[in-house]
């Protein structure tokens, strides 16, 4: 059993205040959350530099991934250390994540670039239905649609500056093997949880 943030923004992304050094070193002295997913908005780029970092800890994981920002909602890619061909649609997305054995998940779906109610219907492998800077009615709202379609539901902190950091995470039944937590996640061996509070799915 593992605790992952599955959501991370490095400044890789141009939003974010996170260096790959910082997130490195979070994860070096946080007691319990071992592992993380880098995924800039549409750049690779932060992988491979967080990744070097972490080289000297075998005891921490970086999962690679994008963030992917489709004329209908932001979609992540976790797993991948390439970016999906163009042009960036939904369809075109998922069908990326399935070939390459990645997992796609619709992020925030009832925030600002979020899938909403189609995030069911988009063929995505799950649906992120605790992110830390989404409102308590949007996830909610997320929590109930992947509830209501059986969809496996994550949670990342969405950080863009240190202090936002591992604030949710997601707790996955795998070792910190990154096919094993992809594998995981589509089965929805997976728990989410933020601020000492699980949230059983």
């Amino acid at each position: 059993m593992i605790q992952v943030d599955l959501h991370n923004h490095t400044t890789f992304s141009g939003d974010s205040f996170t260096t790959p050094k910082a997130l490195v070193e979070q994860l070096v002295v946080h007691p319990t959350i071992k592992a993380a997913a880098v995924t800039d908005h549409g750049s690779i780029e932060g992988v491979s530099a967080v990744k070097a970092l972490a080289a000297p800890y075998p005891d921490i994981l970086i999962m690679p991934g994008v963030e992917i920002t489709t004329p209908r909602g932001d979609i992540l890619v976790l797993g991948t250390e390439e970016l999906p061909p163009t042009p960036w649609t939904v369809e075109a997305v998922v069908d990326f994540a399935k070939e390459t054995d990645c997992v796609s998940v619709a992020a925030h779906p009832f925030r600002e670039w979020g899938l909403g109610e189609s995030a069911a219907t988009s063929g995505v492998d799950a649906i992120e239905i605790l992110n830390g800077g989404s409102s308590a009615i949007a996830n909610r709202k997320a929590r109930d649609l992947a509830r209501e379609f059986g969809l496996p539901g994550v949670a990342g902190s969405d950080s863009h500056r240190p202090s936002d950091l591992f604030s949710v995470y997601t707790e996955i039944q795998a070792s910190l093997d990154v096919d094993e937590i992809l594998k995981a996640i589509k089965k929805g061996l997976i728990s989410v949880f933020a601020a000492e509070k699980s949230i059983r799915f």
